[in-house]
């Protein structure tokens, strides 16, 4: 029937329904709603207009109590809402929410249309939002969206669209207030919405994309590089499935953003090129004319300019101004992007005027940057790098033309830049450095002293905030070093008696050229600071001496060192010994900088100094091996050094080191030489030390013990220490796989067990054993090794006697090596690997390490997962490591993690000692296990969350069935006897029996599924946990606490209700007085051996009702009962195995359920089955009183999970019909107060 005809028809039953005649409201109602179908499809605003006038005539016949009057509400704010976007009428909007407010008190918790009236209400007060832009709206909307998306679970028809709406709400306030927690939740909602747009879905692509754009957006913030990679991964299939126009240029150009990222992160210039061709194609899909066109402009600008910094080509940098006019030109005066235009086309000339000398191009630069800082004054966002990036220009200028009002007003401008940048802020150290520079060339120009020292005071700042390795600390040194050089350079009362030259050649370098210039003036003005302080004595110029040494000796480094230590490896090993000079000049320095420290350690005696000097003299001995002309004389320093700690710190080790040296010194020397006498009388003394402190040792007191009772202590201690590790363990700087005796071996031969005993024989009996512990325990240190296994794994048999360096590296024999490997890299001696360490061939063995191997996970030191199926720009949920069953304790285990990927490098090039701590790899751990960030960084073993711990493992699988359920042994802290052989469904019955046995957990009966051989109420396969309970309760005392759901299950609720009510009334019930009057009306509670099968409780002794328990195969199980009086079969299809029952019990509403096997019909005839929902009790008292009882009701009256029971002989039960969720609730408080709670014995 067309629109026109049902208006007619239904105008016709309105006519012959006369006011005041029943009936007249629904056919007022029902001509507008045509109306209003009749206004969207013909958009004529009389036929919205009289749909409006008649919903308002039905309203006011349907007055508050009417069950129909909030549908007309919703219809006439719908009506009026539709106006609002029609003719912008603010008080059709403004009406619209108030009626919208009234349907939704109409629609209470528990109606069937809560969920649209928040919707609606939600989407009104969201335009005027948009209309007015008051936070009050926005924040209004997102609670009534989320409310509404609550009362749209997973499978709702219209769970897509609330989705939707949040997202786009959420989004805003993101936008205005920059909370980070908004655009977490945003993600979170963008993946729901592709899990409902599965690929072959009509929005794939759009899903994708945008999932991909708030990913960026989190990346932008958080700096997570997982987010980026997983953006680029989305990316690509997204542009695939848009082959539209503008949904391929926009997904073109966002992809094109995220590599660009990526670049700027990585350094990777692939992906800096594929940005670009990809600019260029969204480009030509966005012609002049097109609305993101200045958009793609600016990306692909920026995008050139990059690439113009990497590679220095000039084409690419006028192409890039030529682009950014382009841009400037679409962003006209008053455009929001005009200030960044203006700014970056400045940027571009400015790098052009640096490579080509233009000064057309710089003024046109400060032109434009003077344009830009004009349209974002003080409080824009763009204020402070607007005036950042024209004072630079302006000081380019200064330095072309020596204007000095250029200088003063780039001084000014970088003062506010820097108040607007403070100490955190990511571009702090540029402005600190940008500001020195011009105040230093402000003193050049001036003369002023207080220039300097500001820029000298500056420097340091920067570059502190610069460590070692970051991009701009040459340049900051540089700068620093420079302006160090022009103070002492000036100062009158720099000393002058060192060199007659020295002070020449540091005047000769007023204006360095090269890092190696400065270097030399730097080292150079420390030698007359060194000389003065060693007549004077003043403390100030032994700390500028070495200050000016140290930064000397890191502008010696090469760019691509970072360490001293590894270049002075490579000088020493001639590398770079082309340059003699050079070589020279790096060991005069550390000679000097050594000097210097340990000057400053025999004034101060800071240790930290000490240390440093014996670092120094160490690398100085690289450059001076046997036959070198001054060996002697540099063992002699670092000899009195070590000896000099050893009087500070009595370590053996450096006094025999100091010894050594000394025997060495006098090996090379000539008797009669005083360097010869100096060393001979240096070791006769540290001779005579060695022994005073053996001596004490040995007489100090009747309490100490000899070095024989010292090495028995010691070897006691490991093989203690010994018997919480695994049996076997692999020593990584051998290979060779080691029982305790050769580990304890071991560990008696090596030096760090000389150097504990000497320790010991310097210390107190009461410091002894704190020592050897420390010392032991450090030592044998272990790391596990959790993979997935694959083929050629080797065994105990082929490593057994062998080091397995020296074998084939195919296969597991490879892999293996690799582990051992880097253990050995993070300097862990000692390995684990459950290929080679375990003997198989043992069941005594096995059976100890199933049962350890949790325990030997937590406390290892580090744990190498490697994941041999993904590469390092892959993610977690591609590798089949996280389906596997053992890697589940082997994740949650372990206190310390790392990953590795398929090549054996870290993944995402994560350098952190522990991924663990790693924010952005927690998160997406989480994701990919959907394990909570709380159980990955502090898992504890237990029953506690049994039902989650089960779902955990739900979707993972082991090569032998029977390992899930061993696998599962260390997570839930049971110990059960391993019987390889039994059948998977056993294995695990017995680990569920034993769970509910002990923690008396109901949750785990909590699965749907096909029932096991073992027990009718366990499940044959753990995946029958993977789905969660349909309907979820909380427990009143939760309840009470937050007013929010928890998400417990209908068994997990009754669990903890009861809890709460054992908690209330047990300080009552411990108050009462201990006299038989006090005690007497107090029924004695059940012990778990006491109570027989078909104990009966009534409502108001719940809370005594005894625990669940398995016992010889059957479960002893309190239920509250519910008798089945009826079962009828209302559709069935034996084809696709669907068969319809309704079922009515006594107290129960009409349950109807599906099951994919047909009920046998005696047990539906013979009136032997039960609905029952399992019970939980700790109660402590048989009383509930009023407030206590009504909590009891209101969650008994909520609809649960019920288990399907038939009777058998004996009185014993079996669970039937586990193949869905049974979904029931009680009539009403009656049927709840006459119910009783039965223990039923099921098998």
């Amino acid at each position: 029937m067309s629109s026109a005809d049902d208006v007619s028809r239904r105008r016709a039953k309105l006519d012959r329904c006369g006011p005041g005649e029943d009936g007249r409201d629904v056919a007022l109602y029902d001509l507008a709603y045509a109306l209003c179908d009749r206004y969207d499809k013909d958009s004529e605003i009389e036929d919205l207009n009289e749909a409006i006038t008649l919903h308002r005539e039905a309203l006011e016949l349907r007055p508050v109590k009417n069950d129909k009057r909030s549908l007309s509400l919703n219809e006439l704010a719908f009506c009026l809402s539709t106006r609002y976007e029609k003719q912008g009428g603010i008080d059709d909007l403004e009406e619209s929410i108030t009626l919208g407010r009234e349907s939704l008190e109409l629609r209470p918790p528990g109606h069937p249309s809560r969920d649209t009236s928040l919707f609606n209400l939600a989407y009104r007060i969201r335009m005027r939002f948009v209309k007015q832009a008051a936070t009050r709206d926005l924040e209004e909307a997102i609670e009534l969206y989320h409310a509404a998306l609550e009362l749209r679970p997973p499978g709702h028809p219209r769970r897509s669209s609330s989705l939707r709406q949040l997202v786009f709400c959420l989004s805003s306030r993101y936008k205005n207030q920059g909370e980070v927690n908004d655009l977490e939740e945003v993600v979170t909602l963008r993946r729901a919405q592709l899990e409902l747009c599965p690929r072959g879905h009509l929005d794939h692509g759009e899903s994708l994309y945008n999932l991909a754009c708030d990913l960026r957006k989190k990346f932008a913030q958080k700096a997570a590089l997982c987010d980026l990679e997983e953006a680029i991964e989305l990316l690509r299939p997204a542009l695939e499935l848009r082959p539209a126009r503008d949904d391929r240029s926009s997904t073109l150009h966002e992809l094109a953003l995220c590599l660009s990222s990526r670049h700027d992160e990585l350094g990777a210039v692939d992906d800096l090129e594929e940005a670009i061709m990809l600019g260029r194609a969204a480009l030509e899909l966005r012609p002049l004319g097109h609305s993101s066109r200045g958009e793609s402009l600016h990306t692909l600008a920026r995008d050139l300019r990059k690439r113009f910094a990497k590679k220095a080509v000039m084409q690419d940098l006028e192409e890039a101004i030529e682009l950014r006019r382009a841009a400037l030109e679409l962003h006209p005066s008053g455009h929001p992007d005009r200030p960044s235009s203006l700014r970056e086309l400045a940027l571009c000339l400015s790098n052009r005027y640096d490579n080509k000398g233009v000064v057309d191009d710089l003024e046109e630069a400060i032109r434009l940057g003077r344009a830009a800082l004009e349209l974002c004054p003080p409080g824009d966002p763009g204020h402070g790098i607007s005036l950042y990036k024209l004072a630079c220009d302006l000081r380019r200028r200064f330095a072309k033309k020596a204007v000095m009002h250029d200088l003063e007003e780039a001084i000014e401008l970088h003062r506010t830049a820097l108040g607007l940048r403070p100490s955190g802020h990511p571009d702090h150290p540029s402005s600190l450095r940008e500001l020195a520079l011009c105040l230093s060339n402000r003193r050049d120009k001036q003369g002023v002293v207080d220039d300097l020292e500001e820029a000298i005071t500056l420097g340091h700042t920067a570059l502190e905030l610069c460590p070692p390795g970051h991009p701009d600390r040459a340049v900051v040194l540089c700068n620093l070093a420079r302006d160090l050089l022009k103070k002492f350079q000036k100062q009158p009362d720099v000393p002058r008696s060192h060199d007659a030259n020295s002070l020449h050649q540091v005047a000769s370098v007023v204006c360095p050229t090269s890092r190696a210039d400065l270097a030399s003036s730097l080292f150079e003005l420390s030698l007359p600071l060194w000389d003065r302080f060693q007549k004077q004595a003043t403390m100030t110029d032994l700390d500028n001496a070495i200050c000016f040494a140290t930064y000397a000796l890191e502008l010696r480094l090469p760019s691509e060192d970072v360490s001293v230590a590894g270049w002075v490896q490579r000088l020493a090993q001639g590398a770079n010994s082309d340059e003699p000079v050079m070589l020279g000049r790096a060991v005069d320095n550390l000679c000097a900088l050594a000097n210097y420290h340990r000057a400053r350690f025999q004034t101060h005696h800071a240790t930290v100094d000490l240390n440093e000097a014996i670092t120094l003299y160490r690398y100085i001995l690289q450059f001076r091996p046997t036959g070198h002309p001054n060996r002697a004389s540099s063992l002699h320093d670092l000899a009195q050094c070590l000896a000099d700690r050893f009087r500070q710190q009595p370590i053996t080790a450096d006094l025999d080191d100091a010894i050594a040296f000394e025997q060495e010194v006098l090996q090379l020397l000539v008797r009669g030489d005083p360097d010869y006498d100096a060393s001979r009388l240096c070791l006769t003394a540290y001779l005579q030390m060695k022994f005073t402190s053996q001596v004490a040792m040995m007489s100090s007191d009747a309490s100490s013990i000899t070095l024989f009772d010292v090495k028995q202590i010691i070897r006691n201690v490991a093989f203690e220490t010994l018997k919480t590790v695994p049996t076997r363990l692999l020593h990584t700087p051998t290979g060779i796989l080691c029982n305790r005796d050769a580990q304890v071996s071991h560990f008696m031969k090596s030096q760090e067990y000389k150097r504990l005993e000497s320790l010991c024989t310097t210390r107190g009996r009461d410091q002894q054993m704190e020592i050897i512990h420390t010392h032991v325990s450090r030592h044998f240190q272990y790391a596990m090794f959790s993979h997935r296994w694959g083929e050629a794994e080797p065994s105990l048999r082929d490593v057994e006697g062998h080091p397995i360096y020296s074998m084939s590296t195919k296969g597991g024999f490879g892999k293996l090596q690799a582990f051992c490997r880097v253990a050995l890299e993070r300097d862990y001696l000692w390995a684990w690997s459950d290929t080679c360490c375990i003997d198989k061939h043992s069941s005594a063995e096995v059976q100890e390490t199933i049962g350890s191997m949790f325990a030997w996970y937590r406390q290892s030191a580090l744990t190498i997962v490697y994941l041999s199926d993904i590469s390092n720009t892959g993610s977690l949920g591609s590798s089949e490591w996280f389906r596997r069953g053992w890697t589940l304790q082997e994740l949650l285990a372990p206190q310390t993690v790392v990953f590795y990927t398929q090549d054996w490098s870290l993944y995402k090039n994560l350098t952190s000692s522990n991924h663990k701590a790693d924010v952005a790899l927690l998160e997406e751990l989480e994701r990919t296990t959907k394990i909570e960030l709380r159980f990955l960084t502090n898992f504890s073993p237990g029953m506690e969350d049994a039902r989650s711990r089960l779902q955990w493992a739900s979707s993972r699988h082991t090569t032998r069935p029977e390992d899930i359920a061993y696998s599962l042994f260390g997570i839930f802290d049971v110990h059960l006897p391993v019987l390889y052989g039994e059948s998977a469904e056993h294995s695990l019955g017995r680990l569920l029996a034993e769970i509910i046995s002990q923690s008396g957990d109901i949750s785990v009966l909590d699965w749907i599924g096909e029932s096991s051989p073992f027990h009718s109420c366990v499940p044959a396969h753990i995946t029958a946990y993977q789905m969660l309970p349909t309907h979820r309760h909380q427990s009143i005392a939760e309840g009470q606490s937050s007013g929010t759901s928890v998400g417990l299950s209908s068994f997990e609720a009754l669990r903890n209700l009861c809890s709460s009510l054992a908690a209330s009334l047990l300080p009552r019930f411990l108050s009462r007085p201990l006299t038989p009057s006090g005690i007497a009306p107090t029924v004695p509670l059940r012990t778990p051996d006491s109570y027989a099968p078909g104990d009966v409780y009534d409502f108001h002794s719940f809370t005594r009702a005894p625990l669940p328990r398995f016992l010889n195969r059957s479960l002893l199980l309190p239920c509250i009962a519910h008798g089945v009086t009826a079962v009828q079969l209302t559709e069935e299809d034996p084809s696709a195995r669907s068969y319809m029952y309704k079922i009515q019990a006594s107290g129960l509403r009409p349950v109807v359920i599906t099951l994919r096997e047909k009920l046998e019909d005696p047990t539906i005839s013979q009136g032997t089955l039960q609905l029952v929902r399992p019970w939980h009790s700790k109660g402590q008292s048989a009383v509930l009183d009023a407030a206590n009882e009504e909590q009891l009701l209101l969650t008994l009256g909520r609809p649960f999970n019920a288990l399907l029971l038939t009777e058998l002989p004996h009185s014993q039960y079996k669970r039937i019909a586990s193949s869905t969720f049974i979904t029931a609730q009680p009539v009403d408080s009656a049927s709840i107060l006459q119910s009783k709670v039965r223990v039923f014995n099921i098998v």
